[in-house]
C-alpha cells in the first residue's frame, strides 16, 4: 500500500493535527489539469495536497483540500460503525500525552481510554474535519 487519502476542508488544520501526532511532512503541492480530472473523475479540479509519513517511513497519509469543485460537506460526521473507511490507527508510546497534545488541535475522545487484556491501551479520537483516529499504546 502506498497511502491513504483524506479529503479535508482546512488543509493547514489537518496538517497541524497529523504533524502533532508525529507524522512528518514529505511534500505539499497544488495539483490541477486534465490528468487530475481524469484520475478522480471530476471536471476542473484544483486542489492542494500534503503528503505526511510515519517517522519510520512505512505509512503515508495524503491530505487533500479541493478548491474546485469544493468538497461535499453536507453528510456530517459518521459514527464509528458506519460502513466504509472510518478510522486510521497509530501506535504511540504515551497515549495520555498524545491525547493531550491532540486536544490542542480540537481532538475529542469518542469514549475513553480502554485496557485491552493488559496488552494495549486503546482509544478513538475525532480530529479536524471529523476524521476518526485510533491510538494504541502497548503496555505489556
Amino acid at each position: 500500500m502506498d497511502n491513504v487519502a483524506i479529503v479535508v476542508r482546512d488543509l493547514d488544520a489537518a496538517l497541524a493535527f497529523f504533524m502533532e501526532l508525529g507524522l512528518e511532512l514529505e511534500d505539499r503541492a497544488s495539483v490541477e489539469g486534465p490528468w487530475v480530472d481524469e484520475t478522480v473523475g471530476l471536471t476542473g479540479v484544483r486542489s492542494e495536497i500534503a503528503m505526511v509519513r510515519t517517522p519510520d517511513g512505512t505509512g503515508r497519509v495524503e491530505l487533500t483540500q479541493y478548491h474546485h469543485p469544493p468538497a461535499a460537506t453536507d453528510i456530517g460526521p459518521a459514527p464509528p460503525n458506519t460502513a466504509g473507511l472510518h478510522r486510521i490507527m497509530f501506535a504511540v508510546d504515551d497515549i495520555d500525552a498524545t491525547i493531550s497534545r491532540l486536544r490542542s488541535h480540537g481532538a475529542e475522545l469518542l469514549g475513553g481510554v480502554a485496557d485491552y487484556s493488559g496488552v494495549f491501551r486503546l482509544c478513538y479520537l475525532r480530529g479536524p474535519e471529523g476524521i476518526v483516529v485510533a491510538l494504541a499504546e502497548r503496555i505489556d
